[in-house]
Order: C-alpha cells, then sequence, then structure tokens
C-alpha cells in the first residue's frame, strides 16, 4: 500500500462546512423535494438560499469573487446536500455552476474570466454542460455539432446536444465542437466555447425521465448560433483535452452525491426497521434485515474515504483519474445497494412516494450511468491501471 501522507485528524474548516450545510438543508425537507420532483420545478427557493451562503461559488478563485477552496470542500457541500434528502435534485442543482467553469478558470482569457466567474461566484450565472450527442455518446471523437469561421472573428454553430442538465435554467453552456478535422485523431480538432443560449437559435427541449425530475435533462439544437471570438476556452482544436480537467472533479463530486443518498437511504430505512413491530419485535432485530443495511453503511463508508482521496490528490495536484473513476464506480455501486435495500425494508410501503426511498432509489440508480456507465470505468481501470488491451 503506498502512504499518501493523508491527515486524518478533524479539520474543522470541514466540520464547520458540514455543520453549517446541514443547518442549511434542514429547512427543506422530503416533502419539498418531493413536490419539486413531481411538479418539475427547479427548486429555485434552495438554490438562493445556497448562492446567498456563499456555497454555490465555494470552489471559485477569490479574486474572482469565490471561496477560493478546492474539490474536497465542494464535494463536502454536495455529500451533505444529497443527505439532506435533497438528493440528486439538490445536488445537481449546483454542482455545474460550482465546478463546471473548471476549464475557465484554467484555460479561459481575462475577458471570460472577468465576465463571468463573479457572477457564477454569487450564484447569479447558471451554467449548463453541452457535449453529449445522439449519435456520439461516449465516442466523444464521433462529436459533429460544428463551430465555422463567420469571417469577422467569430464563429456560428449548428448541431444537437442531448443530456444538457438545467438547459432551461442556465444563461450560458459550455460547449465542445468540432472546428478542425484530424484524420489521425478524432478527438483533436473539438473546441469549446462559452456561448449564450439565445432563444433565437437555440431550441430546449426537456427529455421525460425516470427520476431527478426538478433538474431537467434537455436536448438542444443550435441553429446557426453567433458567438464571439473572444467565447472560445483555450485553445483552438484542444477542447476535449480542456474539458479532461474537469472530468476527474466531476466524478468526485458525483461520487460525493452517491454517498449521500445512499446515506439518507440507510437512515430512513433503520429508523422504520427500529419503529415497525412485526410478530412483537421490531423488524431490525431480524439478521435478515440488519445484515444488508450493515452491509450498505460500510460499503457507503468505504466509497467515501476512496473519494475523499481522490479529492485530495486532486487538490493537492497529483494524478487522481485511478482514484476519481474507482470512487465514482464504488460510489455508484454502494448507493444503489443501500437505496435499493431501503426499499426493501419498508416493503410495499418502500415503493409508495410518501415514504420517499422509493426517490432516493430512482436517482441512485442514475448514479451507475451518470456521468460515465460503471462498465466504461471499468474499461478505464483495465486499460490505463492494468495496461490490458482496449476493448473498445
Amino acid at each position: 500500500m503506498t502512504d499518501w501522507g493523508m491527515d486524518f485528524a478533524p479539520d474543522e474548516d470541514h466540520l464547520a462546512i458540514i455543520e453549517a450545510v446541514d443547518s442549511t438543508c434542514a429547512a427543506f425537507d422530503d416533502q419539498y423535494w418531493s413536490e419539486c420532483d413531481i411538479e418539475h420545478r427547479f427548486p429555485w427557493e434552495f438554490y438562493r438560499v445556497m448562492a446567498e451562503g456563499g456555497w454555490v461559488g465555494i470552489a471559485i478563485p477569490e479574486q474572482y469573487g469565490g471561496g477560493g477552496r478546492g474539490i474536497s470542500e465542494a464535494a463536502l457541500v454536495l455529500n451533505r446536500v444529497a443527505a439532506s434528502g435533497a438528493a440528486m435534485n439538490g445536488s445537481t442543482a449546483l454542482h455545474l455552476t460550482m465546478f463546471g467553469l473548471n476549464p475557465v478558470v484554467k484555460f479561459g482569457n481575462e475577458r471570460l474570466k472577468n465576465t463571468f466567474l463573479p457572477r457564477a461566484a454569487a450564484g447569479d450565472l447558471h451554467v449548463a454542460f453541452g457535449v453529449t450527442e445522439p449519435d456520439a455518446g461516449t465516442d466523444t471523437g464521433r462529436i459533429t455539432t460544428r463551430a465555422v469561421e463567420d469571417g469577422a472573428g467569430g464563429w456560428i454553430i449548428t448541431g444537437r446536444k442531448i443530456w444538457t442538465s438545467k438547459a432551461l435554467e442556465s444563461e450560458v453552456v459550455l460547449l465542445l465542437v468540432r472546428t478542425d478535422h484530424d484524420e489521425t485523431n478524432r478527438l483533436n480538432g473539438l473546441s469549446l466555447f462559452l456561448v449564450d443560449l439565445d432563444p433565437k437559435y437555440v431550441d430546449i427541449r426537456p427529455i421525460p425521465k425516470a427520476g431527478r425530475n426538478a433538474v431537467a435533462s434537455c436536448e438542444v439544437a443550435y441553429d446557426g448560433l453567433p458567438v464571439a471570438g473572444w467565447r472560445m476556452v483555450g485553445e483552438r482544436g484542444r477542447g476535449f483535452q480542456h474539458i479532461l480537467h474537469g472530468i476527474n472533479p466531476e466524478r468526485i463530486l458525483l461520487s460525493a452525491m452517491a454517498c449521500g443518498i445512499g446515506e439518507v437511504a440507510v437512515r430512513r430505512a433503520v429508523q422504520y426497521a427500529n419503529e415497525r413491530i412485526v410478530f412483537d419485535r421490531p423488524i431490525g432485530a431480524n439478521q435478515a434485515i440488519a445484515h444488508p443495511l450493515a452491509k450498505a453503511h460500510m460499503e457507503l463508508g468505504a466509497a467515501y474515504q476512496m473519494m475523499r482521496l481522490a479529492a485530495w490528490r486532486y487538490d493537492n495536484g497529483l494524478n487522481c483519474a485511478e482514484e476519481a473513476n474507482t470512487a465514482k464506480y464504488l460510489a455508484a455501486e454502494a448507493s444503489y445497494f443501500a437505496a435499493d435495500q431501503a426499499v426493501q425494508t419498508l416493503g410495499g410501503l418502500g415503493y409508495a412516494t410518501e415514504y420517499h426511498v422509493e426517490r432516493y432509489w430512482r436517482e441512485a440508480r442514475l448514479q451507475r450511468l451518470a456521468p460515465v456507465s460503471q462498465e466504461m470505468t471499468c474499461n478505464f481501470i483495465a486499460q490505463h491501471v492494468l495496461g490490458l488491451p482496449r476493448s473498445y
């Protein structure tokens, strides 16, 4: 085992973050989140309170009005949001603005940074992320949404993206498009832009889906969208390389959310197992109930520690691809097992919306698909960590 030099002593700043976020989230109960989900209503009240508290801008550099903290602190915030019962509806309402602009922080020109980062830090700017396409999926090199030069220093963008979360509420989208062709490597020639979701040129349609309905996932069509040249993020043709700097943090944040969903699912199940009396004793006295919940707790704890390790490595400038992907995989599996066992513990009531665990179950299932499938995560570990031949 490698000694990474991590300090496991309690961090007073982190404990303060946990306490403050838990206190804020306590004002938004399960009924609030259930109504947002059922009504497909964005949780504006929750978002505004979190923005006013400075949590949305926690990872944006201080020089642009943010908190200047790292992925470790952002992950703690989203973990506590999810664990409050907000699950993915609450955490994904925040995370694209919290860390989605990381490529702009790292590669954007000063005009981009000064124009957009302060607003994002204040919670005033909502940001979406547009990469996935209907005919590309995880094969990013097949992206066909295209930006062509307009002859006056700007660009015209045309194409279609899917699974663009929060597009309905967002003013801008971080958009990966093709500007050039490279026959030797299709991932070259992709460029990154931060563009306006201008309704004159952009059509946004929500995709009906099983869960996380307070935050819509959308199909977005771009029809001749004009974009100024200064809105390009980083270098022309290196957009894919630029978004890689957001991929590992995204996996870390999603694993933090997943652990939070699993935590609240186990908490609700344990409460029910202590209160529900069958054959004159609490059902939690039965090992068939108790052991799976104990297993879920242990698996969530292991995934949480891997998430913390991945975040620590990222914040300390170390390679964290293995740890981030491992955390994402373990957290998704642990979260779904925990939520599924919560439904099983409540029996038929677990399937009823009144008890909320079915909502955790639906949102935990998404973790095994997004932002990357469990199978593709295994492909990464097999190829890049174990040195096995590429399988796709």
